[in-house]
């Protein structure tokens, strides 16, 4: 339980449940730098146990007597002050934290998933404990985002957010676009370094962005977003011939958290590739790395950038929460806790609005470009820039529009497609405004 006022005690327990790559880091770094973390939080961290499925496997600097498969060691008979969670997925990583709330302990988590789908009963519990929950690196590594956009943006007003928040997918397409290879080609080589699992589902889907989406989302708009709420679309139907029409207009594709006002006075939150022209600064965010871009009334244009994946990255952010709630209970304070008064709705998906590019195949024949242009006006669509290229089988409109509604443009994308002019619409991205 928090120590009462008045009362610092000389050591914190920090019990570790899940020792992987990211919570072998964590007891280095605990081990490593205890002399100057005891500096910097008022009491000594003391590593007291990790929960592990097999504790008979070594991990490296973490001695073996710490090691243990039984939740109730750790989590009852070690009385622990912080529990870290980095087992990830839903079960049993949630009910392990509510059980740690119950005990009184605080809590750091990286479970993006978790949050995404059920932070609130976490949240919820936490309070009524009157304990701390962090979870800096549950987004974008050790990018400081979540705290600035918690704290340091508190007496703002968050507009939008948009953020390049997997280093797999925006490596897949850096390779892409300066290297000319294509997606599986890429997705080879992500898979070589490490950068992307054998099974790239959740990555290249948009899925793993998506969790995510909905935690900046909730942090930024002071509204519970839940993963349900987050249109999602991935990257593995681009092609060539989309990264070089994107170059031809000077932008570069990235798949983009997207969190934002919507003119129903609600908020919109997408993942989805898009066209970012290379004046914006995330344009220029390469391989692996992760960036967020914030745009608030006040402080402007903002942007978050760094290594938004890896062991040692991701420990970092996890320490960072850690040594925040130790810093807490040796002064017998608590974090601002969840934020959710503002209760906005979700925007439906096809109210947000942009420009968009459009990839159209058409027969090569008379009158294609009116019967096309007429097609996207009667749907309310107005067109920027046309270009047709190709000639006969491989004739291709390229379209990029006015800002129109999702939902116009996938009416216009149906009927388009019903059209004998038009052999396929292959590509269909949202642009971002220059």
């Amino acid at each position: 339980m928090p120590y009462p006022a008045g009362v610092s005690p000389s050591s914190l327990r920090i019990a570790l449940l899940g020792c992987g790559v990211v919570g072998s880091q964590v007891a280095r770094l605990l081990r490593d730098n205890a002399d100057e973390l005891e500096q910097r939080c008022g009491a000594r961290l003391e590593l007291i146990g990790a929960l592990v499925q097999d504790p008979t496997k070594p991990r490296d600097g973490i001695p073996a007597s710490l090691l243990t498969a039984d939740a109730d060691e750790v989590l009852q008979s070690g009385a622990p002050d912080i529990v870290v969670e980095l087992i990830g997925g839903i079960e049993p990583a949630r009910s392990l934290l509510l059980r740690a709330i119950a005990a009184g302990a605080s809590v750091v988590t990286a479970n993006k998933a978790l949050l995404a789908h059920d932070g609130a009963t976490v949240h919820d519990a936490a309070a009524q404990q009157g304990v701390d929950v962090a979870f800096e690196a549950s987004v974008a590594g050790a990018i400081p985002l979540l705290r600035p956009l918690k704290e340091s943006l508190a007496g703002d007003r968050v507009d939008r957010v948009l953020g390049i928040v997997n280093g797999t997918t925006n490596y897949i397409l850096t390779r892409m676009d300066e290297a000319g290879v294509s997606y599986a080609d890429a997705l080879r080589e992500a898979q070589d370094l490490g950068y992307a699992e054998a099974d790239p589902t959740a990555d290249v889907e948009g899925h793993d962005a998506a969790a995510k989406a909905a935690i900046l989302a909730s942090l930024a708009f002071h509204t519970r977003v839940r993963l349900e709420d987050v249109a999602v679309r991935g990257i593995s139907h681009l092609t060539a011939a989309d990264i070089a029409a994107a170059r031809a207009m000077s932008h570069v594709i990235k798949l983009l958290a997207v969190a934002e006002r919507s003119d129903d006075g609600g908020i919109g939150v997408r993942v989805a590739p898009a066209m970012v022209p290379l004046t914006h600064p995330l344009a220029s965010v390469r391989e692996a790395y992760n960036a967020v871009f914030v745009e608030a009334r006040a402080a402007g244009q903002l942007m978050f950038y760094g290594r938004g994946a890896g062991g040692a990255p991701t420990a970092s952010a996890v320490l960072g929460d850690i040594v925040s709630l130790a810093r807490n209970r040796v002064l017998g304070g608590r974090d601002p806790g969840e934020s959710a008064y503002a209760q906005l709705p979700i925007s439906d998906p096809g109210s947000a609005r942009s420009r968009h590019y459009l990839s159209i195949a058409v027969q090569d024949r008379t009158g294609v470009l009116a019967k096309v242009a007429s097609t996207l006006a009667d749907h309310g669509v107005s067109i920027e820039t046309l270009r047709q290229d190709g000639r006969g089988a491989d004739a291709v409109l390229t379209i990029v529009t006015h800002s129109s509604s999702a939902a116009e443009i996938k009416a216009t994308v149906a009927k388009l497609r019903a059209l004998d002019e038009v052999r396929d619409v292959a590509s269909v991205m949202q642009v971002v405004g220059d």
